[in-house]
């Protein structure tokens, strides 16, 4: 009977692998359009169809939307299946189970991926993508956190439903029946609440809540630039940008719209309720007409093999992907590009001495062709030196040679690729050296992707470690927004603060040597010793027999340290410690563990909203986030301690403050 199950068990798997050969075995056809890369098993003449729309709806937004960057950071692949059934292995996951989808877009900080298919059984893949495309515009050109939340999901809906014909009038903002069906079933959310919804609170959220919150976006988004002719159009812009300055949103909103919410949620009631909803119809005067500009390519079964690979790599699917690539390397040992997304995924799978081999060997063979194979060596070079909790520990002078010439490689064969821009100035950060190198690199990035809030934080602690205090001021007070994803936001207070603290320290420092330079020049005047500086909270400690110059002025940064610090409240206890990881707690909050001298401490909180986070030396690095921490960050904690003893925590994280490490607190 053993021998039985073990044979059906065999001949399953050999089905299995079979039915993936069979797959792969399709004829694979390429088509590249002026701004898009697509690969698949359907037809040539239905890839090229796809590849019209894709091309229709990005033209008629620049034609609609003049002098707004649409151009994406990163490469779009689009990957078209003949049918549902050859699709279904490569639709997202939710719980373990397959999701039913059409089409989905997956973007991506080194290449975007659109996957749909031709077989009309599964609903119209369009609307999907066309949303996200507009998320991509908004994000790249001004910011995911430079705009409420309402308003991106709202236009991306009002866009979803783009439609051509003839080649010549675009239809936008036509009826999304779904949406409007649960306005008229639902009394809809005060607009206060509406506004209140961010990007955080909303991926969290319940999905009842949150179907509420998408369609009355769309109401609001298709009253404010259809209704009353447009009129409200105008003031929808001056709104946007009230808020993109930093003003409160109630506030931006009564300057912007003279009304006040309540009034504006009646209207948008009527609005609802009313039996006439308009679209918009522009006509262009030349055809949005593409095909001519294409040309095709036969794949092989082994690029297939990497493309599909690929694919599964940026939906998290590293195990099967891995199956996918090395197939693939099986079938052509020297296809650089399944060998590159071999060595990331085993990075995925932190096999670190693998996904370093692979992807060496890939940056050797690729020689000036491939940029990503350079990009990816690097970035798997510098994963070694950083934790998981995202901070660097530093990188060895020869590791930091080999990142550096690799970026500079991956950048001359794709200038406009950011990524390796951003992540050669991130080298020149974490070694504290060719810092205005590393200023001009993530400016050059951030022309590329204006909108990318990570490359704003790391030139506002470029320009930290420059000392230039107003640059860095200027570059990390716009993160601070309500609307910046947590993390990305309790850092850039935390540089804020940090900018706060370096600028006392400096003046104090300065202005005590200043003083010492005139006691010194009056005493030579006078031909006598110069008396001991006095002693205050504020001053350096007088100088000590056998002291330098640099002692003394280590203790007055670390006098002037100990002043900016925040002082504990009743109620608070206040330790040095070491952090050494953020644990992600699964139904919300979080705990941040760290050791105090021989004992470990266990602190929550809600989330880092709220929190005192400080950092007042650079070797704070990269940002907060869940996971283990490598590198020994030195802090001064405040917290509460808990009154309960059977409690498995010490207490609730009031303040954060990061300090060097040979910092004592006294």
């Amino acid at each position: 009977m053993k021998l039985q199950r073990t044979r059906a068990l065999v001949a399953a798997l050999g089905l299995l692998v079979a039915a993936q050969a069979a797959a792969a075995a399709d004829a694979w056809t390429s088509v590249r359009s002026q701004n898009f890369f697509l690969v698949g098993n359907a037809s040539e003449k239905e890839i090229r169809q796809v590849a019209t729309r894709l091309e229709q709806f990005r033209a008629a937004f620049r034609q609609l939307f003049a002098g707004v960057n649409f151009n994406s950071p990163a490469p779009t692949t689009v990957v078209v299946f003949k049918s549902d059934g050859s699709y279904k292995p490569f639709k997202p996951l939710a719980d373990g189970k397959t999701v039913s989808v059409a089409g989905y877009f997956q973007p991506g900080p080194d290449v975007n991926y659109i996957t749909l298919t031709t077989e009309r059984a599964g609903g119209n893949p369009y609307s999907v993508i066309y949303h996200e495309f507009v998320h991509l515009l908004v994000n790249n050109s001004v910011g995911k956190g430079s705009v409420p939340a309402w308003f991106n999901e709202g236009l991306a809906e009002y866009y979803s439903t783009f439609a051509v014909e003839d080649d010549r009038r675009v239809h936008i903002g036509r009826l999304v029946d779904y949406h409007l069906l649960l306005l008229r079933r639902q009394r809809l959310m005060p607009l206060a609440q509406l506004f209140a919804v961010d990007n955080h609170s909303l991926e969290r959220g319940r999905h009842d809540v949150r179907s509420l919150f998408y369609a009355q976006s769309w109401a609001l988004v298709h009253f404010l630039i259809l209704a009353d002719e447009g009129r409200r159009l105008p003031q929808l812009g001056r709104f946007l940008e009230l808020v993109r300055q930093g003003a409160p949103t109630d506030d931006a909103f009564r300057r912007a719209f003279e009304t006040d919410p309540q009034a504006m949620e009646k209207e948008l009631q009527r609005y609802v309720n009313s039996q006439v909803f308009q679209s918009r119809v522009a006509t262009f005067e030349r055809g949005l007409e593409f095909d001519s500009r294409m040309t095709a390519a036969p794949l092989t079964e082994a690029e297939a093999e990497a493309y599909l690979g690929d694919l599964l790599l940026h939906t998290d699917r590293p195990e099967e992907a891995a199956a996918r690539l090395e197939r693939a390397l099986r079938l052509d040992p020297a296809l650089v590009t399944a060998r590159a997304s071999l060595g990331m995924t085993r990075l995925r799978q932190k096999r670190y001495a693998e996904a370093t081999a692979e992807l060496r060997e890939a940056a050797a063979a690729a020689g000036a062709q491939n940029y990503l194979a350079h990009y990816y060596y690097a970035y798997a070079l510098s994963r070694e030196g950083v934790g998981e909790g995202g901070m660097a520990t530093g990188y060895a002078p020869e590791k930091a040679k080999q990142m550096r010439e690799s970026l500079r490689k991956a950048i001359h064969l794709r200038p406009d690729f950011p990524e390796s821009y951003y992540l050669l100035a991130w080298v020149n950060l974490v070694t504290g050296e060719n810092l205005g190198e590393g200023a001009q690199l993530i400016r050059r990035a951030l022309a590329l992707a204006p909108g990318n809030e990570h490359y704003a934080l790391v030139l506002a602690q470029l320009y930290l470690r420059e000392e230039k205090f107003e640059e860095a001021r200027r570059t990390a007070e716009p993160l601070t927004r309500e609307g910046v994803e947590p993390a990305l936001r309790a850092t850039a207070r935390s540089v804020l603060a940090s900018i706060k603290g370096y600028e006392e320290q400096v003046r104090s420092y300065k202005a005590q040597r200043e003083a010492q330079e005139r006691e010194t020049q009056e005493s030579a005047q006078k031909g006598r010793q110069p008396p001991a500086p006095a002693r205050d909270e504020a001053a350096a400690p007088a100088r000590e027999p056998g002291k330098t110059d640099d002692e003394l002025a280590a203790e007055a940064l670390s006098s002037a340290l100990a002043e900016a610090l925040r002082k504990p409240r009743a109620g608070e206890t206040r330790v040095r410690a070491v952090l050494t990881r953020i644990e992600c707690v699964p139904r919300g909050g979080l705990v941040f563990v760290f050791r105090a001298g021989a004992r470990q401490l266990r602190l929550t909180s809600a989330g880092f909203d709220g929190l005192h986070i400080i950092a007042y030396t650079p070797d704070a690095g990269g940002e907060l986030a869940c996971g283990a921490r490598k590198t020994e960050t030195t802090a001064v904690v405040t917290y509460r301690p808990s009154a309960d003893a059977r409690s498995r925590s010490d207490g609730a994280l009031v303040a954060l403050e990061f300090v060097p490490a040979d910092f004592q607190l006294k």
